[in-house]
């Protein structure tokens, strides 16, 4: 019996296997024997979670043809991988990757550290900050005090608590945008939120147009259901959205969604201006396309002198077009699960109604905090100390890391929580390895892309500060200079910090 659970294509393998390979060499590299740098790039791609583990490889011929190499290549480069643990075959099934004993198994978005593993490395692949204090524990005695009626009913609200619907929609109205609680629906998390639209949208095989680069956790969230995504580039720097490109994709490839972060783009950190959004709401309604825009990041606005755009639903006048999604993860803390999402009542009927074969609601008590912080002004204030964080953060690691890698390229955003950098012609997959071994978890530009675009980036969150930021530079140039010569074995092991 084989066992493998699914299948790469030769083209697809092909495909992510030349992205690796598009950036320059960095100074002094040794170029290795084609079957060895054949092994190491599909070893990264199954370290990074891009390939799956116990997924069937192609054929030797048929992969050889795809690379245009001989097939002696491929069969060196399958027995080195065989050799190491990171392959597995059996004669009339196939050859399947896997992961050497010991080796923990590669995620496929960006999941946080666990707690006990920050002693001794520097976590940059989550953008979460610390709950702002003491506004978290001010809301959970607020929400305990408002629990008592709640705990007398079956506690399932699938569409929200009605208080928390209404100071959701009461904000929206407060920044211009008329909206009623009938237009809300709070979720789990802006995660729950995309995933509740792209099972009602976007069902197996439906294209959906998405930023590129754009977030990997949602870009995962979409092939898992079975979508087949269309990358439309994003402008240069912090440009933001080539509207001619998304007039171009829209209204060639038809897709049924459209999902874009206006606000400090996640990863780059650009700002759609109003132009931007209102032409993008054109082009989206003109092609019949349902434009999902993620405000996650919105209240992240990090320089005083920035004025901020009007949200994107405001060029919505019919409310036809435009799904908004926000949460409370960023600009509050990642622990309080809370998302939402504001469309046509009609749509948040049929969200809420598809609901109950998910997971019924989310839970009252976090909801109950949420609707404390935002009535009492305590979201203000909370908002201001996050802002203040993610200000000083990246201050600090922008110094720190144009001191240590002088070479890397990137722009200054005026807010959100990431930097996007160009990492001076290394491999965003090679730094994310060897940067694992030396100390430092950071997340390589592929998984922002489709099919293994990026392969020169990688993406800095803000989320250390002072002596801790640099250090992190210091590992971050640690691993470049060990990619650049072309090292993969036997670094140090990172020494434990204390910040």
């Amino acid at each position: 019996m084989a066992q493998w659970t699914s299948a790469v294509g030769s083209a697809q393998l092909a495909r992510q296997l030349s992205a690796q390979q598009s950036r320059p060499a960095g100074p002094g590299t040794r170029k290795p024997p084609a079957y060895r740098a054949l092994a190491d790039g599909i070893r990264l791609l199954v370290l990074e979670g891009r390939v799956p583990v116990a997924a069937r490889l192609p054929a030797e011929r048929e992969l050889a043809l795809s690379l245009a190499v001989s097939r002696t290549t491929v069969a060196a480069a399958y027995e080195e991988l065989r050799t190491e643990g990171f392959l597995e075959s059996r004669r009339g099934a196939g050859s399947w990757t896997a992961v050497p004993a010991g080796n923990p198994l590669p995620a496929r978005g960006l999941e946080p550290l666990p707690p006990e593993s920050l002693g001794s490395m520097i976590d940059l692949g989550c953008a979460a900050l610390p709950a702002p204090e003491p506004w978290l524990t001010r809301s959970v005695r607020g929400a305990l005090e408002e629990l008592p009626p709640y705990a007398h009913t079956h506690g399932d609200y699938p569409a929200g608590l009605p208080v928390l619907r209404q100071t959701i929609a009461d904000r929206y109205t407060a920044r211009g945008i008329p909206t009623m609680p009938e237009q809300i629906m709070v979720t789990t998390g802006a995660m729950g939120a995309m995933d509740a639209i792209c099972h009602l949208f976007a069902g197996r095989g439906e294209r959906i147009a998405v930023e590129s680069p754009s977030y990997a956790n949602i870009l995962q969230l979409m092939r898992e259901a079975g979508a087949r995504l269309v990358p439309v580039a994003m402008g240069e720097g912090l440009a933001g959205w080539d509207i001619t490109r998304w007039r171009q994709v829209l209204r060639d490839a038809a897709p049924r969604l459209a999902y874009v972060v206006a606000d400090f783009h996640n990863p780059t950190g650009a700002l759609a201006d109003e132009d931007q959004r209102r032409r993008l709401v054109d082009a989206a309604r003109s092609a019949g396309t349902v434009l999902v825009v993620d405000e996650t990041m919105t209240e992240l606005c990090l320089d005083a002198e920035l004025e901020m755009p009007r949200p994107v639903c405001a060029f919505d006048a019919a409310g036809s077009t435009v799904i908004t999604v926000g949460s409370a993860s960023k600009a509050f803390w990642a622990g309080m699960r809370i998302g939402w999402v504001r469309a046509a009542p009609d749509v948040i009927r049929s969200l809420v109604a598809a609901r109950a074969y998910a997971d019924l609601g989310t839970p009252v008590l976090e909801q109950l905090g949420v609707n404390w912080l935002m009535r009492t002004g305590g979201w203000e204030e909370a908002v201001a100390i996050r802002r203040a964080q993610a200000r000083e953060h990246r201050d600090a690691l922008v110094a720190a890391v144009r001191r240590e890698l002088p070479h890397w390229e990137f722009e200054v955003p005026q807010g959100g929580m990431t930097l996007w950098v160009r990492a001076g012609g290394l491999s965003g997959s090679r730094l994310a390895e060897v940067g694992e071994r030396v100390g430092v978890r950071v997340p390589s530009g592929p998984r922002f892309g489709v099919d293994g675009a990026f392969e020169g980036y990688v993406r800095l969150p803000f989320t250390v500060a002072g002596p801790v930021a640099d250090e992190a530079a210091a590992r971050l140039a640690a691993a470049a200079r060990l990619v650049e010569t072309g090292a993969s074995t036997g670094t140090e092991p990172p020494r434990t910090f204390v910040a």
